[in-house]
């Protein structure tokens, strides 16, 4: 089993630069970051996990570039992203920021992407809150058009692109692709149809959750071979693990502190346990 890592890196926390370098000497198979642009104080969308929203939330670096830097001080560490608010993105703009980010690190890049969950970030992007998934979904066709290796047209109900040329590419035609959001049908149908995997926060439920995940997939047609789930955000133990192990999860990522270097280097030593 692959393991890699995620933090809500700051401007108070160690640096990218740092972290990639300390994973990749550790023997860690990726870093994968989250993104917000900005919370909004006036907010009514509960947090996810409930209570106060943590400060990190409203200073985490941009992932694109800190997963630049990554990319700058390693040669062997996956790079994604956990996740991408695709809806609140420009595709095209990120298109070209992603196969540049894939290209120059010779392909190891992950999208990961979502919908989101916070009402206010989205409304002052221009989300229409009902149609993000159907953003979401228009805008990585977008993206993939101009991933293609022959100038692709596009046309969708809320992103379209002209057949372009459109260089670089990702080094291999296209990123590997996670999809987020909370077990259920409707989510495992748009992951079988649009991505290569799942990647779901924390974990939890994937006994119940992966024999669906895995008839959606099939029912679409995919290989049964092909699909990968990635449980997010984790806080590990040796039983967890072995439970996802068992499931045939084969790359998990674990949640490290928001924190400076020595509490952060403390954590990754605790976990080299389970390299």
């Amino acid at each position: 089993m692959r393991i890699a890592a995620t933090a809500f890196l700051t401007d108070e926390t160690i640096a990218p630069t740092d972290l990639a370098r300390e994973l990749e000497d550790r023997g860690f198979a990726g870093l994968y970051l989250p993104e917000h642009t900005h919370i909004p104080v006036e907010r009514t969308t509960p947090a996810p996990m409930g209570g106060e929203l943590p400060r990190e939330y409203g200073r985490i670096l941009d992932p694109f570039v800190a997963l630049a830097q990554a990319a700058a001080v390693t040669t062997r560490l996956g790079l994604g992203t956990g996740i991408t608010l695709l809806a609140q993105h420009d595709p095209i703009v990120l298109a070209k920021q992603i196969a540049t980010l894939d290209h120059l690190s010779g392909g190891r890049f992950t999208l990961g992407l979502g919908y989101g969950w916070n009402r206010e970030e989205a409304a002052d992007h221009g989300v229409e809150w009902t149609a993000r998934r159907d953003i979401v979904r228009d805008h990585l066709a977008v993206m993939r058009a101009l991933w293609a290796a022959e100038p692709t047209l596009y046309r969708g109900a809320y992103a379209s692109v002209r057949a372009s040329h459109a260089h670089p590419k990702p080094a291999g035609g296209a990123p590997r692709i996670l999809l987020g959001g909370a077990a259920g049908h409707g989510v495992f149908e748009r992951v079988a149809q649009d991505a290569d995997g799942w990647i779901p926060i924390g974990g939890r439920g994937l006994t119940e959750w992966l024999p669906v995940l895995r008839a959606a997939w099939e029912k679409a047609g995919r290989d049964p071979g092909t699909l990968q789930a990635v449980p997010y955000a984790v806080l590990p133990t040796p039983g967890k693990l072995a439970h996802y192990a068992d499931l045939g999860v084969e790359e998990v990522v674990l949640q490290l502190p928001p924190a400076t270097a020595p509490e952060v280097l403390r954590t990754l030593d605790e976990y080299a346990q389970y390299l």
